[in-house]
């Protein structure tokens, strides 16, 4: 059986889609470990509000970005810079009953900066940042994931401070098994300058936030606020919104697609808050633009 959604999730926020077992560990109240397992394929998008760190255990867990394609199989892990969306597919091995057993990682912004200060990095490694990247899982790996699984046991019982340093010996472990990965925890937490319009036309209909945007044009949110109003004399959350509209009034019109399906394909993540704001914009609600197509 293969599940498939057509609403793009932010993750952490939004996790798995049942049917699965899922555990999960926080650190000052936020996700940042996940253990998972499903029994059945799963394909969706999802948008990474953090850096993420995944490891299969059983099955494969295929990442499409751009137009490249990428299968993590078991006992290997990928590394997924945050701020992108990805496609993905979720499947198990037929010899080990269809089953997919993974673990994820979500690194924060402050959780890099200390670990790169820790490990002293020096930021002259040539390499440019990946935005995703596959290795193999060695030994040590396999014993740290190991280590964790008491922990999903009493997950509320476990300390933030205690977390946190498993964490940071995560990353420890994860550079000492590959140079290139080593700096690209480096490279993880640079900000290359983009111009801003190819920042909005790469993101303008995914459920990206102005932070979020900001951040993949390396400015900050104040400067990037000022420099998009110079270039569109306007606001970005109205220019925004309206290119959103625009979009979601042509597919309604255009294609079969449900009401629901433009709104969450268009950026939207709010089925009653996109009625809302597209009756204020055209005067109709998307359901009554939405008519059946006939048939000749």
């Amino acid at each position: 059986m293969l599940i498939r959604s057509s609403k793009v999730v932010k993750v952490p926020l939004e996790l798995t889609t049942v049917p699965y077992h899922q555990s999960i560990l926080k650190m000052n109240g936020l996700s940042v470990i996940e253990s998972c397992t499903h029994t059945q394929n799963n394909t969706g998008s999802m948008f990474l509000e953090d850096h993420l760190l995944l490891f299969v255990l059983k099955g494969m867990y295929t990442v499409r970005y751009g137009n490249q394609s990428y299968t993590v199989k078991k006992n290997e892990m990928v590394l997924l810079q945050k701020s992108i969306t990805v496609e993905f597919e979720k499947s198990g091995e037929k010899d080990e009953e269809y089953l997919l057993d993974y673990m994820m990682f979500f690194l924060k912004e402050d959780l890099i900066n200390e670990f790169v200060k820790m490990a002293d990095l020096k930021p002259s490694y040539p390499a440019a940042l990946d935005a995703v990247s596959v290795k193999s899982v060695n030994d040590r790996l396999i014993s740290y994931i190991e280590s964790l699984k008491p922990y999903f046991t009493q997950p509320d019982e476990i300390s933030s401070g205690l977390i946190k340093i498993k964490l940071l010996e995560l990353l420890f472990d994860v550079a000492d098994t590959d140079e290139n990965f080593y700096f690209q925890f480096l490279q993880l937490k640079r900000k290359e300058r983009k111009s801003i319009t190819e920042v909005i036309e790469e993101n303008i209909f995914n459920p990206v936030s102005l932070n979020d945007l900001a951040y993949l044009s390396g400015r900050s949110l104040s400067t990037f606020k000022r420099e998009f109003k110079e270039i569109y004399n306007t606001s970005p959350l109205h220019y925004i919104r309206n290119r959103r509209l625009d979009k979601a009034k042509e597919l309604l019109t255009h294609t079969s697609f449900s009401v629901t399906d433009v709104c969450f394909s268009t950026g939207f993540e709010n089925v009653s808050h996109f009625s809302k704001v597209f009756k204020e914009r055209f005067g109709i609600s998307p359901s009554l633009l939405k008519k059946p197509l006939r048939s000749t």
